[in-house]
């Protein structure tokens, strides 16, 4: 009765055995050898915010910088630009403005391509433009 035992443990051991070799339980999945791998940025985005009107013409401007916090620049001569170069894959481009002539227009660009641009012609005209996937 011992030698079935015996038997019984050492077939059954030899059977776990080989099935640990069949499903490659035995090697080690971990990357543990010392070596990381960094992401390296590649391919920067570059956000341009345009604010445009009237020759002479001034405007408060507010906009998101490039870590999306407001901003504001009061009475900013026209033509204004800001722009942004970042190797995030998204960017969340915003400006506001009223300016104190009859138009003033906005424009984002996103790697020379326009993503919004709006142009207004009232009295002391207001515009916003947004892209939400710079």
């Amino acid at each position: 009765m011992m030698i079935v035992a015996v038997a019984v443990v050492v077939i059954a051991g030899f059977v776990i055995y080989r099935l640990h070799g069949i499903f490659g339980s035995h090697n080690n999945a971990s990357g543990a050898n010392g070596i990381s791998n960094e992401i390296v940025p590649f391919n920067p985005k570059q956000v341009v915010l345009d604010v445009f009107g009237a020759p002479g013409a001034v405007a408060t401007i507010n906009y998101l910088d490039v870590n999306a916090q407001p901003q504001q620049v009061v009475d900013a001569p026209l033509p204004w630009s800001f722009t942004i170069t970042t190797t995030e894959p998204a960017v969340l481009g915003n400006v506001v403005a009223q300016g104190n002539g009859g138009t003033i227009g906005c424009r984002i660009t996103v790697n020379g391509e326009v993503k919004d641009e709006r142009i207004v012609n009232t009295p002391d005209a207001y515009t916003f433009c947004l892209d939400k996937s710079g």
